[in-house]
């Protein structure tokens, strides 16, 4: 079949080198321009490498996009991860229409941080949906829909890179056979389940050490590896990523105040919470890199001897 993509970087990149690997042709790239402080984008760099057609356009709307698109005679459009708003003028003109991959089981967390608010609520599945894109956010009607699980322990890299990233380019090639053979099945989206959540934010990030460990630890697991929940520590930021929760066994476990730095280890950090403690095993500190947070105790002074330190 012959593919339009439409995409940006890694998952459009593995979704670009699935379809050639089968022997579709893939007649043109559509994505995102880089601005100048951007790194290169690997969707770009591997179309180019191909000798692919490459179309950067500031707007999806205009009539340039549509035009180049039409030149294409493509059988299908591929959405594979894009944040442009792409209008369905421009979706429609492949001779299949266009299908688009986005990471939850729509139509629960539209948006474009469905992973990250799937963990932070602390659910246990989540899952992927291949769906006809309108100009509707994440609203045209269901393709197929794929389950995958939340371990209690899972990341947010976890979840995408062992579950949704890889999936989710297998079922973008098995719902692209089913509409260029004309076998799918499409499903409207029950509005009355549906949800939308924004962009998971420094502000969604931020830890407050009044809450559950449940809910801390969830949150933490949300941000990791990206955008990274964060507290303060001395008037400075501190981005927290590879944690463990310990739940209280019993009344009167956890001596101190939530944020309260209680107990530092060769290798940890453990920072109280309602209902337990946080130990924290890596971060970063403002202005500098990932680090082991002994070392990082260790460097501002903190200990057993150095009385507790609270991270508000």
């Amino acid at each position: 079949m012959k593919i339009a993509l439409i995409g940006q970087q890694a998952f459009g990149e593995a979704t670009l080198e699935a379809f050639l690997e089968r022997g579709d042709e893939v007649v043109g790239v559509f994505c995102k321009p880089e601005k100048p402080d951007e790194k290169p984008d690997p969707l770009r760099l591997a179309a180019q490498a191909h000798g692919l057609k490459v179309f950067q356009f500031s707007s999806l709307k205009s009539s340039e996009a549509e035009q180049a698109m039409r030149d294409l005679y493509a059988d299908i459009g591929v959405m594979a991860y894009v944040l442009q708003f792409v209008p369905q003028s421009l979706t429609r003109i492949p001779s299949h229409g266009t299908i688009q991959f986005h990471p939850s089981l729509l139509p629960k967390y539209r948006g474009p941080s469905s992973i990250n608010w799937s963990i932070a609520c602390g659910d246990s599945a989540t899952g992927l949906t291949i769906f006809r894109p309108t100009d509707g956010l994440d609203e045209g009607p269901v393709i197929l829909q794929k389950t995958c699980q939340i371990g209690p322990n899972d990341t947010l890299g976890d979840v995408y890179f062992n579950c949704l990233f890889p999936q989710g380019v297998a079922a973008l090639l098995e719902a692209a056979d089913q509409v260029v053979a004309e076998t799918q099945q499409e499903l409207a989206q029950d509005e009355s389940n549906a949800s939308y959540q924004g962009w998971f934010l420094i502000d969604e990030s931020q830890i407050n050490w009044a809450n559950h460990v449940d809910h801390v630890y969830d949150l933490i697991r949300a941000c990791n590896p990206t955008p990274g929940a964060w507290t303060t520590l001395s008037g400075k930021r501190v981005w927290l990523f590879d944690c463990r929760k310990h739940p209280v066994r019993k009344f009167g476990d956890v001596k101190g105040k939530p944020g309260e730095i209680s107990k530092i280890t060769d290798t940890s950090i453990f920072i109280n919470v309602h209902g337990g403690q946080i130990e924290v095993f890596k971060l970063k500190p403002e202005g500098g890199k990932k680090m082991n947070a002994a070392d990082f105790a260790r460097e501002q002074g903190l200990g057993p001897d150095a009385g507790p330190k609270a991270m508000p």
